[in-house]
């Protein structure tokens, strides 16, 4: 099954809430646990342990565990395997974008499934020309996985490259553009998304690429249920919106975490009807 079946089918399931996995030293602090691997070690199975079992995608940032080295990796390793043997879809928040052969080796990464980080998705950047993401597109497609591309990101440096003019358009336009080419005839959803974020205010581009965007900025950031309906309309339930603090800062209660979930899932369902 391809990763946007898997993922259209987890989302009527469990919910379309994403649940972020961002080991900041400070939650670290917060949690009573040392900023080093072994206290990642406990948050990031801790968090997998409360909420993959019910949220439809967890997003572990690969930021924060390759800060600890080789052992930071190994539980980033973990944390993927653990989540999906709990029925979450992984999307590996890594952010890769390059060319030829390098891209080539971070698609073997992360999608090819005997890879040990290999994920059910990651997030890609196209600012080296969408043309560059071809071996992560390609193998996407070889290993039903799912790629998760930047387009219209809620930073405020975002507007200087994602807003330039093109082709009678924006950058931003011109990457979803290429999403709804690469998701033409799917059914019930194509398993290349979008970024975009939940507090991006107005826009006038189209955001349906007949695939699921991941909206960051849900929740602690701002973000509302009314946000996204206003900001992606139609498109609302394909909608996967994500947070991590909302959820982690109330740890290590796990039934705090779970409940935090079932909340955000409650509230979202309406945009998937």
């Amino acid at each position: 099954m391809r990763f946007g079946a898997r993922l259209h089918a987890a989302i009527a399931d469990r919910g379309p809430f994403c649940v972020g996995i961002d080991p900041h030293a400070e939650l670290l602090h917060a949690w009573g646990l040392g900023d080093d691997a072994a206290g990642l070690e406990t948050f990031a199975l801790t968090v997998v342990e409360a909420v993959a079992p019910y949220a439809s995608v967890v997003k572990p940032q690969s930021a924060f565990f390759e800060r600890f080295g080789s052992a930071g990796v190994a539980v980033l390793e973990r944390v993927l395997s653990e989540s999906r043997a709990a029925g979450a879809l992984a999307l590996l928040d890594v952010k890769r974008g390059d060319i030829g052969s390098t891209s080539q080796a971070y698609a073997d990464a992360y999608l090819d499934q005997s890879s040990p980080l290999a994920a059910d998705a990651i997030t890609a950047s196209p600012y080296l020309g969408f043309g560059s993401l071809a071996p992560m597109v390609d193998a996407a497609r070889k290993h039903d996985a799912g790629l998760f591309v930047l387009a219209l990101t809620s930073n405020k440096e975002g507007p200087e490259v994602q807003g330039a003019a093109t082709d009678g358009g924006t950058v931003a336009g011109r990457m979803l553009d290429h999403l709804r080419e690469l998701n033409a005839g799917e059914v019930p959803l194509g398993s290349f998304g979008a970024v975009v974020g939940a507090t991006i205010g107005r826009t006038d581009l189209d955001l349906d690429v007949n695939g699921p965007i991941l909206a960051p900025g849900y929740g602690a950031q701002g973000g509302t249920t009314a946000d996204i309906a206003r900001i992606f309309g139609a498109a609302a339930r394909q909608v996967v919106p994500s947070s991590s603090r909302d959820v982690l800062r109330l740890g290590p209660d796990r039934q705090a975490m779970r409940d935090a979930v079932a909340r955000a899932n409650d509230e979202l369902r309406g945009l998937t009807g």
